[in-house]
């Protein structure tokens, strides 16, 4: 307690005597053992008043040791069963966190992980994915104070996710890798990196993009071949050494009927080769004979109008092309969509056939427009017109449901260029993107959709879309969210027909069960989505004679159900609404590929580099020891002392008050009882 607030009490006590002296011994001449009690009373009731202007209080130091954390990291997919058996792994596991020294000088975490990280009760080792960069990374989230020391055991083999050996970690992180699995360098030869469109059109060619892997030091010499479907369309000889050690092959193949179509690559073994597994890798392909045709009219010339071209066609579903505002009615009739690019008077022939065609449109504005010509060549929406341009930035309507938006999400992206004025819709719709000027949210829509009938429209009110696809490729290296996005507005466009209350989402080809999802929305009458639905998924496989019925799980706005349980083949299904004749089926492919089964050996190369970049050290099962000991040796894991100050009243309030109040009321009985009131 500080000296000041002992001499505030010291006062208060004196001060309380004080009046008391003057009230009950100097004025009063009265005499006796009632004035002593009365005079008692008073002093404690004016020392608790005083007390509770002061409030003491004393500082309670608490003193603890803080030690570091030890996160015992564990590899738990298949691949380690190939290196260890789970037995010794278990064993190794309970060696660390049940070594006393270590118990002393570590609080022991540990934690399992595959494509995610979990808390580990046991070991599984089944799963098919591996992502150690995902583990270390949360690993450095989780455990942010203090100096951590991290034990890797792995095998060192990522089949997913971020390269782990150039992670951009806390400088409290020591990750100290045990090395597990056969760290002998086997020649081999493997199918790498394989790239191949969703969907090719009949009697069209489609391209195979494949790379040949090889790891030895002499020169061999094999032949790769392409087959579709079971037939062999494809052969090509592929020579390889230590020097030139991938070979990319460039196939061009013919699309001959309709459907989902295997495509199988295989590389002739090597005479000594260990692991044969990655030598042939299947994928497959979807090939259609409908394509949908998306005409742009613009009369300037803007980056938004290549970007909308190479987004669009990133489905080879659809072909765009690009037109001026003088087009005439027989080229417009061959479109399916068109893309009106900030209209002019020059677009009137245009906006004559659309209202004619009732073709549905997607229109673009900018500081180029002529909103009085548009104002009056649609009624879809109108615009006041205004010179001033501003920057604009999309805020997404989270309950948007006309079409999936997936993991499209405009956060962070940077804004486009429109014109200010009230926008009024004329027509039934749903607002994609709202606007935020100067960072206030304004109740105008930036991106609709509008629907007439069997005509749809989509309005940006904006220019430079080509920003967000960029800026989409900042955010994922890749433009796949951007041109999703932009598939399922086309999608919507170009579909005329009523919209479905049942709708799936789901791939034709998945290349591992864990990768097997089917969503489904349901839409009641009036199209609002049901959240009180039941549905169900019958799944019958084409192969063999499994069958299996399956709630549909709801997760935020859609249905769910999760198929990583089915083995490899091709299954057909159908989603069904309880008590609805509502019912929507499609069909599946699962590919027999295992990541995990594609690395024999252990990756302790960088393994060893993951250690130093984190100065820690590599070790090897038998090291168990040297590791427990540098580890309960090392200086930067000592335990640290902290105190913690808790302040504390030295006499709660409520006693205090209390008190005052049994005083005042026992002073006033005995004054009423001796007749002093």
């Amino acid at each position: 307690m500080e000296l000041r607030t002992v001499l505030l009490i010291v006062l208060a006590a004196i001060a309380a005597l004080s009046l008391l002296v003057y009230q009950y011994f100097f004025k009063n001449p009265r005499k006796g053992s009632l004035k002593i009690i009365l005079a008692a009373l008073r002093f404690l009731t004016l020392f608790c008043g005083l007390l509770l202007l002061i409030n003491p209080k004393f500082v309670n130091k608490d003193y603890f040791l803080e030690k570091a954390n030890l996160i015992i990291l564990v590899d738990d997919s298949s691949s380690m069963l190939q290196a260890e058996s789970q037995d010794n792994l278990s064993g190794m596991v309970q060696t660390l966190s049940g070594n006393q020294n270590l118990k002393e000088r570590f609080e022991v975490h540990q934690y399992a992980f595959g494509r995610a990280i979990r808390p580990m009760d046991s070991l599984r080792l089944n799963k098919k994915s591996t992502d150690i960069a995902a583990a270390i990374s949360a690993v450095d989230e989780i455990f942010v104070n203090g100096n951590n020391a991290v034990v890797l055991i792995t095998d060192g083999n990522q089949t997913l996710g971020r390269d782990y050996e150039h992670l951009n970690l806390g400088d409290n992180v020591f990750i100290s890798p045990i090395v597990i699995g056969d760290t002998t360098a086997y020649e081999d030869i493997s199918i790498g990196l394989t790239n191949t469109n969703t969907y090719a059109f009949l009697n069209n060619k489609f391209p195979v993009e494949t790379t040949i892997l090889y790891n030895g030091k002499t020169t061999v010499s094999k032949t790769m071949t392409i087959s579709l479907d079971g037939k062999t369309v494809h052969r090509q000889q592929v020579t390889l050494n230590e020097t030139k050690n991938s070979q990319t092959v460039h196939a061009l193949l013919e699309a001959q009927s309709v459907g989902v179509k295997t495509i199988r690559i295989e590389v002739e073994n090597l005479s000594n080769e260990k692991n044969t597994i990655n030598n042939q890798k299947e994928t497959a392909i979807e090939v259609i004979d409908e394509r949908t045709k998306v005409m742009i009219i613009s009369d300037l010339l803007h980056p938004d109008i290549g970007t909308l071209k190479k987004s669009i066609e990133a489905n080879e579903q659809r072909s765009v092309t690009l037109h001026g505002p003088n087009v005439s009615s027989n080229t417009l009739d061959e479109a399916d969509l068109l893309i009106l690019y900030q209209p002019t008077r020059a677009f009137a022939n245009v906006y004559d056939h659309v209202s004619k065609s009732k073709v549905s449109t997607f229109t673009i504005t900018g500081k180029h427009t002529d909103w009085n010509f548009l104002n009056r060549a649609q009624k879809a929406f109108q615009k006041a017109n205004s010179t001033q341009s501003e920057d604009i930035l999309p805020v997404r309507n989270n309950s948007f449901r006309t079409f999936g938006l997936e993991n499209f999400d405009t956060s962070g992206f940077p804004p486009l260029n429109g014109a200010l004025g009230d926008i009024q819709l004329n027509k039934n719709g749903e607002v994609l993107l709202f606007q935020q000027i100067r960072g206030v949210n304004l109740d105008q829509p930036l991106f609709t959709v509008l629907t007439d009938g069997s005509q749809r429209e989509a309005v940006l009110f904006g220019e430079n879309i080509w920003k967000w696809r960029a800026q989409t490729y900042r955010n994922h290296e890749n433009f796949e969210s951007f041109d999703a996005f932009m598939g399922k507005l086309m999608v919507y466009l170009s579909n005329s027909g009523q919209r479905n209350r049942l709708e799936l989402d789901y791939n034709l080809v998945f290349d591992s069960p864990s990768l097997a999802l089917i969503r489904a929305s349901y839409f009641d009458e009036s199209y609002q989505f049901d959240s009180n639905a039941n549905l169900n998924i019958d799944i019958q496989g084409k192969e063999n004679n499994f069958v299996r019925r399956s709630p549909m799980l709801q997760k935020g706005n859609f249905f769910e159900v999760d198929l990583s349980d089915l083995e490899a083949g091709e299954y057909q299904f159908t989603v069904s609404v309880t008590d609805e004749n509502l019912k929507q089926s499609g069909q599946f492919k699962i590919l027999d590929f295992n990541p995990e089964k594609q690395h024999m050996g252990a990756n302790y190369g960088k393994l060893g580099r993951l250690a130093n970049n984190t100065m820690g050290k590599l070790y090897f099962p038998k090291d168990l020891q040297t590791l427990s000991d540098d580890l309960s040796t090392a200086q930067q894991y000592l335990p640290v002392q902290k105190s913690k100050q808790n302040i504390v009243s030295l006499i709660d309030f409520r006693i205090l008050l209390g008190l005052m109040a049994l005083t005042l009321t026992l002073e006033w009985f005995i004054r009423k009882y001796n007749g002093l009131i």
